[in-house]
């Protein structure tokens, strides 16, 4: 495992998504890290440079390097190369490079139109404001951070859930699991047996939810039957079931009382729908 140094160095002036979001990760790896801001690389300087200087961390000139599917690292994404599987696992390091740091690559190395982008540029020193640029930097810094360590922390629980979703698909009965917990589940269902996934909503009571085809689908392998989607109150009535409180027009979400009521709806409807 490579090792942060206490101290690290990046281009002054006017400041991007790249050098923001480098430092940021930066700070996270290395809490203690100094992190200072000029013109060039000081002779025989032993600290971490980035963006600057055309070392292993920065992107300009003849050192440009590109990913297997072309789109070329900027000093954010030869950062997180090395360093993202600290803070989290190789699996979703990848996932992240591709989803998130990229996007953000792209922009630096090509243009666009990223909104996040456009954001950190914009903290920026305007034209007409006596502001240091130093300040106004390590400011987009902090928020760069809270942004990347949520995201860390999002992944982490993400495999947290898929680590408890199969656990309960291990226990599940005639294509229905029932969870402790709202949580990412689609992962680890979709490409399983599972028809159904019962927990508790965060309104009070359980939702049922028919588990889709794919990730980017809302199309079902068992839908809701189509006289019960759109109905409330009546549910209950259509149904036979007490407890049923809703079931979505679309036919992939429904809504009860207790658990029971749940399940007993995730079973008749895989009766209807034989």
């Amino acid at each position: 495992m490579k090792k942060i140094p206490n101290e690290a160095i990046t281009h002054n002036g006017r400041f991007h998504t790249d050098d923001v979001f480098s430092a940021a990760l930066l700070k996270i790896l290395n809490p203690e890290i100094k992190i200072e801001r000029k013109n060039s690389v000081p002779a025989g300087y032993s600290g971490l440079v980035f963006d600057l200087g055309d070392g292993e961390f920065d992107h300009h000139g003849l050192r440009s390097r590109f990913r297997e599917n072309g789109v070329q690292y900027a000093s954010f994404g030869l950062l997180w190369r090395e360093f993202g599987g600290q803070l989290v696992s190789q699996k979703e390091a990848v996932v992240f490079d591709e989803a998130f740091v990229q996007p953000l690559d792209q922009q630096d190395n090509n243009g666009g139109n990223n909104m996040l982008c456009r954001a950190v540029t914009q903290a920026n020193p305007k034209w007409d404001e006596e502001i240091d640029s130093d300040e106004c930097f390590f400011r987009a810094v902090n928020m760069a951070k809270f942004i990347l360590e949520n995201e860390i922390k999002s992944m982490h629980s993400t495999e947290h859930a898929e680590q408890t979703v199969r656990e309960c698909l291990e226990r599940q009965k005639n294509g229905i699991v029932v969870l402790p917990k709202g949580m990412p589940w689609k992962a680890v269902l979709i490409p399983s047996e599972a028809l159904y996934v019962v927990y508790p909503s965060s309104r009070g009571g359980y939702n049922a939810q028919a588990v889709p085809k794919a990730i980017d689908t809302q199309e079902c392998k068992r839908p809701f039957p189509v006289e019960w989607r759109g109905a409330r109150i009546e549910l209950a009535e259509i149904t036979g079931i007490a407890g049923l409180t809703f079931c979505h027009i679309h036919g992939y979400l429904l809504g009860a009382e207790n658990k029971e009521a749940a399940i007993a709806a995730c079973c008749k409807s895989m009766d209807q729908n034989k």
